[in-house]
């Protein structure tokens, strides 16, 4: 029997909602809907525990993990699984880099450190990817602050035979994803772009978090698309959409002889889902590079990143 990742997750909002629920979905129901790699390496989706968690709301600290998953301002609804208690109670997280050394210690016995917290809080990111280091833990940023694309601080991961995978997730089936393929697309039809934008819409805190520091996120969505052709619309914030996102994109091309051709596009979706959907794969490759003694960042985790190292931060 192949021995169960152990996973510590920062930050206990709408994205690990989604991941903790739909893990106990499948586990519960046997459904692999959704799920791009039923197993990575030989690990399942299911062969996943998690064994300590952190946060930062008074809301959540002290509560079980599957408790904490529900307090507000979380959105992402309930799977129709049950959920018993899970016994991980929910730590304190950093409030300054003074606290590395005591979240390090809380890392005993985890392989994994699965950063989800909200973006656009960088030192705080490069703080837990310093308590990984030290407690012996694969780091996994899922935001776009840049901590894998720090030269030196991958260079001492490698060193440490500990994998570090970032940055910033690219959801399951999101905008940047699908802008991305459709631009490819044009191109590979041998079609001229001329102008394309793409507008985004979500009612969750991390949303709203992004739509108040968009700097990072913006970058890192320019990384992903590639072309200087693209507009990126401000993000906004609607808190009845919940955990869903609205994104309308266009992209504006010429054809044969300059004629013009015109697409629009919207998609809707639970963002957190989008996460989960990618968070799953990224954990397990960073526990099968660990298993493996590979240290720094494994090259199969790009496929699922916005801004991998060697982007532009």
């Amino acid at each position: 029997m192949i021995e169960k990742v152990r996973v510590a997750v920062v930050g206990v909002g709408n994205n690990t909602s989604a991941l903790v629920q739909g893990i106990n979905f499948c586990r519960s129901t046997g459904s692999l809907v959704g799920v791009h790699q039923p197993r990575v390496n030989g690990l399942g989706v299911d062969d996943i525990d998690f064994v300590a968690a952190f946060a930062i709301s008074a809301g959540k600290v002290g509560q079980d993990l599957h408790r904490a998953i529900f307090a507000p301002p979380n959105n992402f609804p309930r799977l129709d699984a049950e959920l018993p208690p899970s016994g991980v109670r929910v730590q304190r997280g950093l409030t300054d880099s003074s606290e590395i050394r005591r979240v390090a210690e809380a890392l005993t016995g985890s392989e994994v450190l699965l950063y989800s917290a909200p973006s656009g809080r960088p030192d705080t990111a490069r703080a837990y990817a310093e308590a990984a280091l030290l407690a012996g833990v694969a780091f996994v940023n899922t935001t776009a602050d840049p901590v894998a694309r720090d030269s030196s601080l991958l260079k001492r991961f490698e060193q440490a035979g500990l994998p570090l995978i970032g940055d910033d997730l690219a959801s399951q089936f999101g905008a940047s994803v699908v802008h991305k393929a459709l631009l490819r697309l044009l191109q590979d039809r041998g079609l001229t772009l001329v102008s394309s934008y793409q507008v985004n819409l979500g009612g969750t805190e991390d949303f709203r978090n992004l739509a108040e520091n968009p700097d990072s996120k913006k970058q890192s969505k320019m990384n992903a698309l590639g072309s200087d052709k693209v507009q990126l619309a401000p993000l906004g914030y609607l808190p009845h959409l919940k955990s869903q996102k609205i994104a309308h994109l266009n992209i504006e091309a010429q054809g044969w002889g300059e004629t013009a051709v015109s697409l629009d596009v919207r998609l809707q979706v639970h963002d957190p889902s989008g996460a989960a959907g990618v968070n799953i794969d990224l954990i397990r490759v960073a526990a099968a590079a660990l298993r493996s003694g590979r240290g720094g960042y494994p090259a199969e985790a790009s496929r699922h990143l916005k801004s991998p190292p060697g982007t532009s931060v």
